[in-house]
């Protein structure tokens, strides 16, 4: 059978090529009534690509920036408003997630979803009329059902969550493994030296991570002889005197270092006369611009939000709208960055035995 081209296979559709090419990829900006005509076309005449060429071409848009493409929705699900500037984290989601969109050649509409002059209803409807089909899900750290008012999206968009996932609707997220990034924490500070590791956290933010950062603790622990294992130590919101907890905690474990997401343990240390790093180790889970002297791990949150767009952008291509049958997770690792908050333990003396002190 001859050969059939690209232009051949444009003439018998009734199409360009350009078309053609964007069609046979299920490009979104191709109607479906087109990429269904143009695919029954390449199907009859025989029309196969030809792999090196469509590598190459890959090659090719992988080089260059991207034109225009279409416009995406990023939802602020943060309760202040003003969570994409002024939070000490979700602005790297934000600018990961612009970074990444304006190279695919995609912009972005900001939306806040505790507007009270916003409901599911009128958002539709304005994502409608601005032709915005995809949306990104930032700073909903205490969102496990998104309200019950944006249900109506659900159904007609593709929407993906960054920084934790969710459970109602359960959508598709990136985040960074909060699992590995505690064993790696581990790991670290026993290189130091530190004898005596423990965890203090927030009980809500273990919720919404299903628990993954004890999980990883209590394990690591594992490793540890039983004298030096120290139990995890977790306050709520709810609790007015979370110091004095702390206090009771760190006087009964007497840890040598720890772990947390939390800059108020810095104070409560202080509180209790202990000099950091020389009386105790403090180690932050998720470095920001506020704990820049902090040893602890860098999450990487803006290569989260651009692997949200990654995946966004692929459900887009893909016409995936609807809450997934099978959430998809794109787990991003941590890396540990030295700080003040740290230092080199110097190894406890050797136990001389009985015996060779007699001699």
């Amino acid at each position: 059978m001859p050969h059939v081209t690209m232009a051949q296979l444009a003439a018998r559709a009734g199409v360009c090529k350009a078309t053609v090419s964007l069609a046979l990829r299920n490009d979104p900006r191709i109607s479906p009534a087109t990429i269904k005509r143009v695919t029954k076309v390449a199907e009859e005449l025989g029309y196969t690509r030809n792999p090196v060429l469509d590598e190459l071409m890959s090659q090719l848009r992988r080089s260059r920036k991207f034109g225009y493409q279409r416009t995406i929705a990023l939802l602020n699900a943060h309760p202040q408003r003003r969570a994409f500037w002024d939070n000490p984290t979700i602005p790297s989601w934000v600018a990961g997630c612009r970074r990444r969109a304006e190279y695919l050649g995609y912009t972005a509409d900001e939306f806040w979803l505790h507007d009270p002059a916003l409901d599911g209803a009128r958002l539709r409807r304005i994502l409608t009329t601005r032709g915005i089909r995809g949306a990104i899900i930032i700073g909903g750290f205490n969102l496990d059902s998104i309200p019950e008012r944006f249900s109506c999206l659900w159904s007609e968009f593709a929407c993906v969550v960054t920084g934790v996932r969710t459970h109602n609707p359960a959508l598709s997220f990136t985040c960074v493994d909060h699992h590995n990034l505690v064993l790696d924490a581990m790991s670290e500070v026993r290189k130091l030296g530190y004898q005596r590791p423990g965890l203090v956290l927030n009980g809500e933010v273990d919720r919404v991570t299903d628990g993954r950062f004890t999980c990883a603790m209590w394990l690591a622990q594992q490793a540890l002889p039983m004298a030096q294992r120290v139990l995890a130590l977790s306050f709520t919101t709810a609790v007015s005197d979370s110091e004095n907890h702390f206090d009771r905690w760190f006087q009964q474990h007497q840890p040598d270092v720890v772990l947390t997401l939390h800059p108020e343990v810095r104070t409560w240390a202080a509180n209790l006369k202990l000099a950091v790093p020389r009386d105790l180790g403090l180690v932050h889970l998720e470095r920001n611009r506020h704990t820049l002297d902090w040893a602890g791990m860098d999450q990487h949150n803006d290569f989260a939000g651009e692997a949200a767009v990654d995946l966004l952008t692929s459900m887009l291509q893909g016409r995936e709208v609807g809450v997934p049958a099978f959430p998809r997770a794109t787990l991003l690792g941590a890396t540990w960055v030295r700080g003040e908050s740290v230092r080199v333990k110097p190894k406890a003396p050797a136990r001389i035995s009985a015996k060779k002190r007699r001699t």
